[in-house]
C-alpha cells in the first residue's frame, strides 16, 4: 500500500473515530478478511417499556419505531426515544406474533412469526394499506434503500423486491471457515452492511450481504443486568440514528435502551 494511501486512511479513521461504523470501516478500506471482534462503549441508557417483547427497532430521524411479538400482545409502536413512552401504537389480532420492521420511504413494513404475513402501514397513521405473503417464518427485516433484507431464523438472508414482495435472491451467511451461521434473528443495515442479532446470543454478526460473509463480531455480553432472569428474555433489537450516527441496542422485556459505541474488543 502506498504510503499516501495508508496516511488518507489513517487521517480519515481519526476523523471518524467516535463513529460507531469507523472501525468496522477501516477494516475493510485495509483489505482485512479475518472478521475483528469488538467491544462496546454505553454512551448513554435510556428507558424501555419492560413489557415489550421487542421483535424489531427502527429509528428515522429520531423517531423510534419498535414492533413487539407474542400471541395476544404484539403491536406497532411510536416510541418517545428519550421517555420510553408508547407515542402511537396499532395492536395485531391475538392470533398474530409481530416480528421484524422496517421504515421505506413512507411505509412501515411488518413481518409476522409463522403466520408467513406481512402488513404494510402508512408511517404516519399506522393504516394499514397492504398485506403480501411469504414461504418461510418471519423473523427480522432491513433494507438497503433499494431492496429488502430478510431473515427467517436460519442462516438464510432473502432479498425482497419492495413493490411486489417477490424473493429475487439469498444468500447464505458463513463465518471465516465458511461455517453457516443460523438463527440469524433481527436486522439493520448500517453503511453497507446488515447488522444481526443471533437469537439467544450476546453478540451481533456484521455481515456483508453481497457475499454471506461475517466481517466483524460485536460482543455486547454483560449489557443488561436482569433483575430475575428470564429466558426469553434476550437481547434483540438494533436501530441505528443514522443523523446523529448513533448505535442503539435492546431486548426483550428489557427495561434499558443502550446507546452504544464500538471499541476494539
Amino acid at each position: 500500500m502506498k504510503k499516501r494511501h495508508l496516511t488518507f486512511i489513517l487521517i480519515v479513521a481519526v476523523a471518524l473515530v467516535t463513529s460507531s461504523a469507523a472501525l468496522i470501516w477501516l477494516n475493510a478500506k485495509l483489505g482485512n478478511t479475518t472478521p475483528i471482534n469488538y467491544a462496546y462503549e454505553v454512551v448513554k441508557v435510556y428507558p424501555h417499556d419492560e413489557n415489550a417483547f421487542t421483535q424489531g427497532l427502527v429509528i428515522e430521524n429520531g423517531v423510534l419505531y419498535e414492533s413487539t411479538g407474542l400471541y395476544g400482545n404484539s403491536s406497532l409502536r411510536r416510541v418517545d426515544l428519550e421517555t420510553g413512552n408508547v407515542l402511537q401504537m396499532h395492536a395485531l389480532p391475538p392470533e398474530l406474533f409481530g416480528e421484524g420492521i422496517t421504515v421505506f420511504g413512507n411505509r412501515i413494513i411488518q413481518l409476522t412469526w409463522r403466520n408467513q404475513t406481512g402488513f404494510v402501514y402508512d408511517k404516519n397513521s399506522f393504516e394499514l394499506a397492504q398485506e403480501f405473503s411469504y414461504p418461510t417464518e418471519g423473523w427480522g427485516i432491513t433494507n438497503d434503500g433499494s431492496q429488502l433484507i430478510m431473515s427467517d431464523g436460519t442462516s438464510t438472508l432473502y432479498f425482497l423486491n419492495p413493490e411486489t414482495f417477490d424473493k429475487t435472491g439469498q444468500v447464505e451467511v458463513h463465518d471465516r471457515d465458511n461455517n453457516p451461521v443460523p438463527y440469524l434473528n433481527e436486522l439493520e443495515y448500517i453503511n453497507g452492511k446488515v447488522y444481526a442479532n443471533i437469537w439467544r446470543e450476546e453478540k451481533i454478526a456484521v455481515i456483508d450481504h453481497h457475499t454471506g460473509q461475517v466481517t466483524a463480531w460485536i460482543d455486547l455480553a454483560g449489557i443488561y443486568n436482569q433483575v430475575t432472569y428470564n429466558p426469553s428474555s434476550v437481547l434483540n433489537g438494533i436501530a441505528y440514528d443514522e443523523t446523529g450516527d448513533g448505535l442503539f441496542v435492546t431486548g426483550k422485556l428489557w427495561s434499558q435502551l443502550f446507546q452504544i459505541k464500538l471499541t476494539l474488543n
